[in-house]
């Protein structure tokens, strides 16, 4: 159905994250991956989804040059939030150890927000979904750190692992969002952004 709305379109999905390329496709939505690597700095006065908000924004920037009429940029970026700070990817097992036990028996917030862009405007639209852990050994902890990529995730662990599905007692808001993408927003945009 989107699909056919978006023939006159081409959508652009500016992310290496398998996880987002397959929610795309579970839409029925035609696209093309680009990439423009940047460095994801963003100002320390910056809070909770003014961060994903500038992020997914300064990763659209990239392409400022690149985008033809009928093209539609999509940037996203994804935080862990939790005791007024972001948590991001972990840069080795030391630290994605140490991120998940942070995590544990408590309530964190995960936040994403989408930019889309086009030559002519950009939109930026975000969300927010409150994930709480059970208490966590640390044994519990280093066997999903061991056995699962921890390292390529916001917060240290995929929802739709093995910790997803032991230690998540409560989720309020998308689970696809936890995944790496709010997909009912991302459809309701894209379908506001092409009506007639």
């Amino acid at each position: 159905m989107l699909n056919d709305k978006l023939k006159n379109y081409n959508i652009i999905l500016a992310s290496a994250s398998p996880r987002r390329h397959a929610f795309l496709k579970s839409m029925d939505i035609d696209f093309e991956v680009r990439l423009h690597p940047i460095d994801e700095v963003y100002p320390d006065h910056l809070k909770g989804t003014e961060i994903t908000d500038y992020l997914a924004k300064l990763k659209a920037e990239a392409f400022h040059n690149d985008l033809q009429d009928n093209d539609i940029l999509i940037t996203s970026d994804t935080i862990v939030w939790l005791n007024n700070s972001a948590i991001e990817k972990p840069k080795d097992k030391e630290d994605a150890f140490r991120m998940i036990k942070s995590l544990s028996n408590t309530t964190h917030e995960v936040m994403t927000s989408i930019c889309f862009t086009q030559t002519t405007n950009q939109n930026i639209v975000n969300t927010v979904t409150k994930v709480t852990f059970k208490a966590l050994s640390d044994e519990e902890i280093w066997y999903y750190v061991n056995n699962y990529d921890s390292l390529d995730k916001a917060g240290a662990y995929g929802i739709q692992d093995w910790i997803g599905a032991v230690a998540i007692t409560n989720i309020e808001g998308s689970y696809n969002n936890v995944v790496g993408l709010p997909t009912h927003l991302l459809y309701e945009t894209l379908i506001n952004m092409v009506k007639p």
